[in-house]
């Protein structure tokens, strides 16, 4: 009996899933976008003790050696870029996407324009939806976050952060679009690279921002369907980065 329930409850699971992803189908298919549905995964820790050890690290490559170890701290090794879990994970920055795929098991979808389908939105805070999205030769890490900013009032934050250098974030734009029941929202930045914080961002406000009320305007059935586009900005002048 424990193995049929357990086996039933999977099954129930996998239709829902199906039932969710025929929907966002239904709704975006007459514009050709791909649609990755995304379940919500709760933090196990929260970042700002990720981003001010990945500062202390940077802090203690100046400093002589730890006493525990010989090994000088490597500048050009990068904290992990996700925001679930304190990961102890570091690497260069060509090697973030694999880290990303094998160990954090996130979802990667091809692309101009895709549909992030965020599911049970009522979670309580904090919790995290993610994908990576590739795109023009780069991929990206979308990051939609319930947070309470102020105690006793979730907010939703999404961010597109770029796998690469603040210079090559530069060079692209992204816009995420909320349209359901004749209402549209839109937000267009410029994306943020992974070498800075995610919790940063969120923090500074720097990205779309929902209250519950907002939120709730634009779910259907407790799911909320971001479409996203990424294009390439005017060609930055050389000579005025250097």
């Amino acid at each position: 009996m424990l193995f049929f329930t357990q086996c039933f409850g999977a099954v129930l699971d996998l239709i829902h899933l199906r039932f969710q992803h025929y929907k966002a189908k239904r709704v975006f298919s007459a514009a050709g976008q791909l649609v990755c549905v995304v379940n919500p995964t709760h933090s196990l820790k929260y970042a700002p003790t990720r981003c001010a050890a990945a500062q202390t690290s940077v802090e203690q490559s100046v400093l002589p050696p730890c006493h525990h170890h010989e090994a000088v701290h490597d500048p050009q090794l990068v904290p992990c870029t996700c925001p679930l879990f304190s990961c102890p994970w570091e690497g260069h920055l060509e090697v973030v996407v694999s880290h990303l795929r094998q160990t954090h098991r996130i979802n990667i979808l091809q692309g101009a324009e895709i549909v992030f389908l965020a599911t049970d939105m009522h979670l309580p805070a904090p919790t995290d939806w993610i994908i990576m999205h590739s795109c023009l030769g780069h991929q990206f890490l979308l990051v939609l976050r319930k947070q309470e900013k102020y105690e006793g009032h979730p907010q939703f934050f999404a961010t597109m952060m770029l796998i690469g250098t603040p210079t090559q974030a530069d060079n692209f734009t992204y816009r995420l679009e909320l349209n359901r029941n004749q209402r549209r929202l839109k937000w267009e930045a410029t994306p943020r690279s992974v070498l800075e914080c995610v919790d940063s961002v969120i923090s500074d406000g720097d990205c779309l921002v929902l209250n519950t009320s907002l939120a709730q305007l634009f779910s259907d059935n407790g799911s909320l369907a971001i479409g996203i586009a990424i294009t390439t900005s005017k060609v930055h002048n050389t000579e005025d980065e250097m």
